[in-house]
């Protein structure tokens, strides 16, 4: 049995040539794993245009991309050419601003990596300390009594005030471009972005009540809808929904069937008999004991009591329960915004949460039902499991962390093998994959289990709950990845060799911290190669939209939706993205060649993600106006408050009795000092502005309509006159400042003024596709004059035909009340009290008068649709993407009578 001291001993080992063999193995490994699935995505991307292109045709025509050409990498520079407010438009800012912060930390680590390869690796090289291998590239191999110790503490500090004023410009350039998104007449006009969902409500407020207490905030209330729910109705629906699905399953059955049975007639030249329908025992306490009925018949019977029940509930609000929540809608975007920042009651705990752009597919209308005190009690049950989680997740990674620990393994007598000098390579392998790879699997369940805790916590958003994630997967990773898993070898040893010597502390912090700079090459190594390759793969989309389909895809509307393209999942992404970033910045002085495969690891997902946001992923819900940003800016911050205390621990260690030593101490925490102020100066200025709409912005765009449309001075001042303005209008001060609002944040405004003066041609109009009339660039003139902003009075008849709405299917601020009241009911309250069936017309004449009948027994409820949809020669189901489903369905009787009227000749 492996005991604790051995363990330690040979964690104490200094085995220089496992550790470069470990490094060699890995990189290695990881290279020749990535090239050869990047290799693959390359061959498999223009045959596999449901996996890797979806949205060139799955998506509204105004976001979708053009089709790339079928070369092998001519996926590179498409991905590359489209410019930033391309992906805006098509995409969304949330979207931008995260590829931006990839982007922006992969510049960061081109740089550090550069400045620290002329600086402090040749320091590290030449030290005196006798460390071999990857240790004496290492801060470890410095003599603490070193002058040049100062080229560390001079370097970092340059990196530290770099990021710092990197991040500062990146948040002045987020919040224009969130007051831009905001305000965008495609975004304004949304019914949710003047809306706010209120939680908590008391008993006493109704509807009157509501309007009379939010109608003190400018334009007053446009509606109130107080949410209601019916367990009874959303059962019914359940129940139809269900029944829906099996009978368009079974039409579609029997349709391949009569096409069989008439290509066989007509083959054998004989008179064509049409299949017999299926049959079946009605069911009786739910099993089949009933009579013999026909299925079909059954089905839209069924179906038709149902849908009556549920037109019956529509009419009454008697069988739906008030919920202590509600939807109130403004006349003015800014109502909204300030009403979600008020202290609304005085009550303890009442009406104390808020939220302002609301969409209907966002709420969790489960949760709205839940009292002040539910919520919190559930909030305090489930911190209590997340520490639980911690501790257990803990125990479990740091125990198969040191059990897949080659020098653990090697004692047992089935892996002795593994250190023998013949099997170096295998040995290298094996240090270099296992252990990330346990790793990286343990992390993958983690995201779902705290994802299912905010749920139960009774959290009022979709949005909200992976806003939340964010943080909480972030540290969870931090503790668990960074410093459990990969410091445990050295926090034990350091712990366990200074029980009896004490004064050994400082020894060992010098020596054994620098030495888990291989765990953390072996893990971004994995991250950056086989992980990237993983993400554009889409190995679990390549089994959903090509084997499970060909299994389950039986009906047109399962292979419609099999089409639809992926979401991305955000809550997992960014703390994974933000881990990385702190593995690179704390050993970026420490061990500088982290910073290497950190730049590699950015610049790669850079460029995977940029394909991906444009041509696979298609976020509906996910709308949030860029609000993960400042959660990613906090994460970072964080990042370099972990390094400076390395920092400062290390330049401890390396403490002498010279007034050389102390000083760098001194100058180490002068640094955490200013980390310290600069985030005060960032919570004070940037944070307020970010989440709400200014009132000053909403004057200035109720001024001035054209506003909300020019793309933000994101450098410059508030327009002091109209020559100011005029000269913003001209096509080279676009040009100028969309440069800025891309390089600014990185370059000295100075520098750029320079390079753009070097190279006027710059600044020259391009024929691209976001010239003038992209809808997110600035408005025509005659656009421009009818819109009056915070009356929501748009005239959107012109840009109807350009379908560049900022989120697909938002219902608009210029729909009745009874729309609204529909739109944003609980589903179980704005349900459909008709069905609409999509089936293959058979070619048998007697087939189409099936589904006739169906019509019939469905008793003017049921609308059977057989448009988009075909049987091939091969007797397969085939349906027509391009086709509009959802224009062709119906929601009541009166469109249902209307398309029976107006359907094809064929059916």
């Amino acid at each position: 049995m492996v005991s604790l001291e051995d363990i330690l001993s040979s964690n104490t080992s200094s085995d220089t040539t496992n550790s470069i063999m470990t490094f060699v193995s890995s990189v290695c490994i990881n290279v020749f794993i990535g090239l050869l699935i990047f290799l693959v995505f390359s061959v498999l991307r223009p045959r596999l245009r449901r996996v890797y292109a979806p949205r060139t045709y799955a998506v509204e025509q105004g976001k979708r991309s053009e089709p790339v050409p079928s070369g092998l990498f001519a996926w590179i520079p498409a991905a590359l050419r489209v410019p930033d407010q391309e992906i805006i438009k098509r995409s969304g800012l949330d979207t931008y601003m995260f590829l931006r912060s990839i982007r922006t930390m992969f510049i960061m680590f081109t740089v550090i990596s550069v400045l620290s390869a002329l600086t402090i690796l040749p320091v590290n090289i030449l030290g005196t300390m006798g460390q071999k291998g990857l240790n004496s590239l290492s801060l470890g191999n410095v003599d603490p009594k070193s002058a040049w110790l100062w080229v560390h503490v001079g370097f970092f500090a340059t990196a530290v005030a770099w990021t710092l004023r990197t991040i500062v410009g990146e948040l002045r350039i987020y919040t224009h471009l969130r007051m831009w998104w905001l305000t965008h007449p495609d975004n304004a006009s949304r019914a949710g972005a003047s809306m706010v969902l209120v939680s908590h409500i008391p008993k006493c407020l109704d509807e009157s009540g509501l309007a009379d207490l939010f109608d003190v905030f400018p334009g007053g209330v446009r509606q109130v809808l107080i949410n209601r729910s019916s367990n009874k109705v959303a059962k019914i629906i359940k129940k139809r929904d269900e029944l829906a699905r099996k009978l368009e399953k079974l039409l579609t059955k029997y349709a391949l069937q009569c096409t069989r049975a008439q290509e066989n007639a007509v083959k054998h030249n004989q008179v064509f008999v049409q299949p017999p329908r299926p049959t079946f025992r009605k069911p009786i306490w739910g099993l089949p004991l009933g009579t013999q009925a026909e299925v079909f018949e059954y089905y839209a019977s069924e179906i038709a009591m149902c849908n009556h029940y549920i037109a019956q509930s529509g009419k009454t609000l008697d069988k739906f329960t008030r919920q202590p929540s509600a939807l109130v809608m403004f006349n003015r975007q800014v109502a909204a915004h300030m009403a979600a920042q008020t202290v609304l009651d005085y009550e303890p705990l009442s009406m104390t949460h808020v939220s302002v752009d609301v969409h209907p597919d966002d709420v969790i209308w489960s949760n709205l039902k839940m009292s002040p005190w539910d919520k919190r009690i559930r909030g305090y049950v489930s911190f209590v499991i997340s520490t639980g989680i911690t501790i257990v997740w803990t125990i479990i990674t740091a125990v198969l962390s040191s059990l897949v620990q080659v020098d653990n393994l090697a004692r047992l007598d089935a892996f002795k093998w593994l250190k023998s000098k013949s099997n170096s390579w295998a040995l290298g392998v094996f240090s270099g994959m296992v252990p990330s790879l346990v790793l990286a699997l343990l992390m993958t369940i983690l995201p779902w289990l705290l994802r299912l805790l905010l749920r139960l916590e009774g959290t009022a958003r979709k949005s909200q709950i992976n806003l939340r994630l964010l943080h909480r997967l972030f540290f969870f990773q931090v503790w668990n990845v960074y410093l459990v898993t990969i410091f445990s070898s050295s926090i034990l040893v350091i712990a366990v060799n200074s029980i009896n010597s004490p004064e050994n502390i400082i020894h060992l912090v010098q020596t054994q911290v620098p030495q888990s700079a291989t765990n953390i090459l072996t893990y971004v190594l994995l991250l950056a190669f086989v992980g990237a390759a993983k993400e554009i793969i889409q190995g679990v989309q390549l089994a959903l939209r090509y084997l499970i389909p060909m299994v389950c895809a039986k009906t047109p509307r399962a292979i419609y939706e099999a089409e639809q393209p992926s979401e991305f999942d955000w809550g997992q992404a960014i703390p994974t993205h933000s881990l990385v970033f702190l593995m690179g910045f704390s050993y970026s002085f420490i061990a500088p060649i982290v910073d290497w495969f950190v730049m590699v690891y950015f610049g790669l997902f850079y460029l995977i993600y940029r394909y991906q946001f444009l041509y696979v992923y298609n976020d509906k819900t996910w709308v949030t106006g860029g609000l993960s940003f400042p959660k990613s800016v906090k994460q970072m911050l964080v990042a370099i408050y972990i390094s400076e205390v390395y920092m400062v621990l290390m330049m401890v260690s390396k403490i002498s009795s010279s007034v050389s030593s102390i000083m760098r101490i001194v100058v180490a925490v002068a640094i955490l000092l200013l980390t310290i102020v600069m985030h005060l100066y960032i919570n004070d200025v940037y944070m307020p502005a970010i989440n709400y709409l200014p009132v000053k912005k909403a004057v200035d765009i109720e001024h001035n309509p054209r506003l909300a449309s020019e793309f933000p001075n994101v450098v410059g001042s508030r327009y002091e006159n109209e020559q100011q303005k005029s000269l913003l209008d001209t096509e080279q001060a676009r040009a100028r400042n969309r440069i800025y609002a891309m390089y600014s944040s990185l370059v000295p405004r100075s520098l750029i003024d320079m390079f753009l003066w070097t190279f006027p041609n710059t600044l020259k109009p391009s024929h691209s596709a976001i010239g003038d009339n992209n809808g997110w660039d600035r408005l025509d003139d005659e656009e421009a004059a009818t819109i009056t902003h915070d009356s929501h009075t748009y005239n959107f008849e012109s840009r109807k035909t350009r379908a560049f709405s900022m989120i697909d299917r938002r219902p608009q601020a210029n729909m009745n009340d009874t729309e609204l009241a529909s739109a944003f009911a609980n589903p179980a309250m704005r349900a459909k009290p008709v069905c609409n069936l999509w089936v293959p017309l058979a070619n048998a004449k007697l087939f189409a008068r099936l589904l006739w009948e169906i019509e019939y027994y469905g008793q003017g409820t049921i609308l059977v649709i057989t448009d988009g949809t075909r049987i091939s020669e091969k007797f397969k189901i085939e349906a027509d993407l391009e086709f509009a489903l959802e224009e062709a369905e119906v929601s009541d009787k009166n469109e249902l009578s209307w398309a029976q009227r107006n359907r094809p000749t064929h059916i």
